[in-house]
């Protein structure tokens, strides 16, 4: 763990310093430019001690002379922090690394309370390349965005960007991330400027389901691909023609698959009253293959074709026996005639020649 006096770089971004005091997991670093930074100490990795540093320190700074004489005191960009120089990180590339891979997820830091939890949002970068990057949300429809968070995240990382209180939630219905990919001191590709947004469901937030492990993570969070192999990954909308098309596909090959309707024993003549049973098994030879939907669409055509026959035969009289079952059938006949045959005639049939599950339409 850092101490006040160590000198660090950070984790997940370029730079570093001297600790110059701690607040509980906040270190303030000085940089050599003389600004101070507050970091999160997990961020933080130690390269010198506080006792190299300050050994450092005195070899940096000449001893006063005879005459009395000081020396000068140092200046410059390092004179914050004269034991520090910003180590070069040598990048290890990963074979495939220059493909761009990166994903923002969402990590929070109760898992058991998410209804009070805040979230940390990382950056991940699976790449070869340095991601200079900016991060904005905003409310609404407004057409302002809020700045997050800019800088360059390194080669192969995960990267924290921010933590974020459960409350700041309501402010975060659009995300967006703007970011170039370049390499450091060696030739690369060009790679296309990535423009991501993308339109948050907050409520997800607070539902457990929504939260996994994913191929960067261990821990359950919320992600979004947002460059998957070099490829951009947007939201695709649904083409309406295509949906017409495949709906369309989808009816003529049902109607192919569907049976062929029985001619025989489907109806008949009791007296001046035309019997229809519409149980299955008097419309097809098996059911195999038939989903419960199925079935019913062949009743409810066989009815359909039955009434369309008769519409002109004023005063005739329809029995269509469909079983008392749940009434699914009953109800789907009863819809029918209270929108598409409107005007006819319907009651119970006589429960002493048909049974409980028949009903009579008269035109």
């Amino acid at each position: 763990m850092a101490e006040i006096g160590d000198t660090v770089r950070y984790l997940n971004a370029v730079g570093g310093g001297r600790i110059a005091k701690i607040e509980g997991k906040i270190a303030y670093v000085d940089e050599p430019d003389g600004f101070t930074t507050p970091v999160l100490l997990k961020e933080c990795v130690v390269v010198a001690t506080r006792a190299v540093t300050e050994k450092a320190l005195a070899k940096e700074t000449p001893a006063s002379s005879d005459t009395g004489k000081s020396a000068a005191p140092k200046t410059g960009p390092d004179a914050a922090n004269p034991a520090y120089d910003e180590p070069e990180i040598a990048v290890e590339e990963v074979p495939g690394g220059d493909s761009i891979n990166l994903q923002l997820a969402f990590e929070p830091t109760d898992i058991k309370k998410l209804s009070t939890s805040g979230f940390e949002t990382f950056l991940v970068n699976d790449s070869n390349y340095y991601i200079y990057f900016s991060y904005s949300w905003k409310a609404g429809e407004k057409d302002e965005w809020q700045l997050r968070y800019s800088g360059i995240v390194e080669p192969n990382i995960q990267f924290l960007i921010e933590e974020i209180p459960v409350e700041a939630l309501t402010e975060m219905d659009h995300i967006s991330l703007q970011a170039v990919a370049f390499k450091r001191d060696r030739e690369f590709a060009l790679k296309p400027v990535i423009d991501f947004r993308k339109k948050i469901d907050t409520t997800k937030f607070a539902k457990l389901h929504c939260f996994a492990p994913t191929d960067y993570f261990e821990s359950q969070v919320m992600a979004f691909d947002i460059v998957k192999d070099d490829k951009p990954v947007t939201e695709k909308k649904p083409n309406v023609k295509e949906l017409e098309k495949a709906l369309k596909t989808k009816k003529a090959a049902d109607m192919r698959r569907r049976p062929v309707v029985k001619k025989k024993a489907r109806q008949r003549q009791d007296g001046d009253k035309l019997v229809v049973d519409l149980h299955i098994h008097e419309l097809v030879d098996n059911t195999r293959g038939m989903s419960n939907a199925d079935m019913l669409n062949l009743q409810i055509d066989e009815f359909s074709r039955v009434m369309d026959e008769n519409l002109r035969n004023k005063g005739r009289k329809i029995i269509f026996i469909h079983g008392k079952g749940e009434g699914v059938l009953r109800n789907a006949i009863m819809k029918e005639l209270n929108h598409r045959y409107k005007g006819h005639d319907v009651q119970d049939a006589s429960f002493r020649e048909y049974g409980f599950g028949a009903t009579q339409v008269t035109i």
